[in-house]
């Protein structure tokens, strides 16, 4: 019989030094040439997504405006914002201009801010806020609605019931009624009902008009929580002019 010895070399151990020296030159070869290759192939399909994209963004109609959503719009009708906007139908998304598109819906009377953004992959977000009504302005028998900032953005055939009224000319600027829309808005509720219309002939020159038919020198919007505070205590005198324009010096006649 013959015995096996008891530890015999493992294979990797019975090679010829040689051999595994080669091996692993051969090794350290072909990851030179990965390495490589790894950088070339990167760059080959770096330049292919980038054709791609370019094709998709700038050739293909995959990328191009096939609607316009608006969103916020009550006083003007889609149509309208739409005409306003003029997005060229098929254009391509990336090379919208978003801001002479702004510029133009902004253009819009009743539009307070617009807001526009490219959904994508094929459409137009328009979103608007809209003006809010907080006197209606009459001019030469017109009735129109101004907003907190003194825009006249709308015409009404009647004034609505319960609206301050203010009253004014074609000639008043945008600025004095955006300073007599401030005045109406500092007044409180007890005291704006007992005023029957605001008359504005140019900065710091508004004056209130009461129910009872006295007259308010109010002046400029400066200090109209303070005047608003003096005029009421001053009504519980009968007077038929009241001048809070100076509020530390308020002065009463009639």
């Amino acid at each position: 019989m013959i015995t096996l010895p008891r530890n015999p070399l493992k294979g990797s151990e019975r090679r010829d030094p040689a051999d595994r020296s080669r091996r692993r030159f051969a090794r350290r070869q072909w990851l030179r040439r990965w390495l490589v290759w790894r950088y070339v192939i990167g760059s080959v399909l770096l330049v292919v997504l980038s054709v791609v994209g370019v094709w998709l963004v700038f050739i293909s109609s995959t990328l191009t405006v096939k609607h316009v959503d608006v969103q916020g719009s009550s006083l003007l009708s889609q149509q309208q914002v739409l005409a306003a906007a003029g997005v060229p139908d098929g254009a391509h998304l990336v090379e919208l201009d978003l801001g002479a598109i702004r510029a133009r819906v902004a253009g819009l009377a009743p539009v307070k801010h617009v807001d526009v953004s490219r959904d994508w992959p094929d459409g137009v977000l328009i979103r608007i806020t809209e003006r809010h009504p907080v006197a209606v302005v009459e001019i030469a028998g017109r009735f129109q609605a101004m907003d907190s900032d003194g825009v006249l953005f709308r015409t009404y055939a009647r004034p609505p019931a319960g609206m301050p009224r203010v009253l004014s000319t074609a000639t008043v600027s945008s600025d004095a009624l955006a300073e007599a829309a401030r005045v109406i808005g500092s007044l409180p509720s007890g005291l704006a009902a007992r005023v029957d219309h605001v008359g504005v002939r140019g900065i710091d020159q508004v004056t209130l008009t009461m129910r009872s038919g006295a007259t308010v020198l109010w002046g400029s919007d400066a200090q109209s929580v303070l005047k608003a505070e003096v005029l009421v205590k001053l009504l519980g005198h009968p007077a038929r002019t009241y001048d809070v324009s100076v509020p530390g010096q308020p002065v009463t006649s009639g």
